[in-house]
């Protein structure tokens, strides 16, 4: 079965891998989507997002990314994908996803799978680790590698 982890991934975390990581494993295809409003800046553009996402992911050969910027509906419809899987962190997520996931199911029906993310990594969001990154602190355990080099880089530049 083939499914979606939607997300703005700005930028992906190791909170995000893992749940990419669990999906991989419970699903014959995973694609990484890389979701975003045209109107607001993130920290990454959406095709440097997608290139990252990519090299962190390259070790699992059923997992692909792309990238959508209009209704998440309309891409699952599109590309027949039956199954959004997100990841939790807390029932604050919950709270925030589950209109969403009620929302997508009358629009199309596609259902959507909540993964919980693992304990020690339920603390890091990809906000909190680009004011880590700002203020210069120890992004390490918080983002694969390639995203700290790339955070930092941008940061300077």
């Amino acid at each position: 079965m083939r499914v979606a982890c939607p997300g703005s991934f700005d930028p992906i975390t190791l909170g995000h891998l893992n749940i990419i990581e669990r999906s991989a494993s419970l699903y014959d295809e995973v694609v990484v989507l890389v979701t975003f409003n045209p109107n607001k800046s993130g920290l990454f553009e959406a095709s440097e997002r997608v290139e990252l996402i990519r090299e962190v992911v390259a070790h699992l050969p059923n997992v692909s990314v792309d990238s959508w910027s209009g209704l998440l509906v309309d891409y699952t419809t599109a590309h027949d994908i039956p199954i959004l899987v997100k990841g939790l962190r807390s029932s604050l997520d919950y709270e925030y996803e589950l209109p969403m996931a009620q929302m997508n199911k009358r629009l199309s029906g596609v259902e959507t799978n909540f993964l919980m993310t693992d304990p020690e990594l339920g603390y890091i969001s990809s906000t909190l680790c680009k004011e880590v990154a700002k203020y210069g602190g120890s992004l390490e355990g918080l983002l694969p590698d390639q995203v700290t080099t790339a955070i930092k880089e941008k940061l300077r530049g």
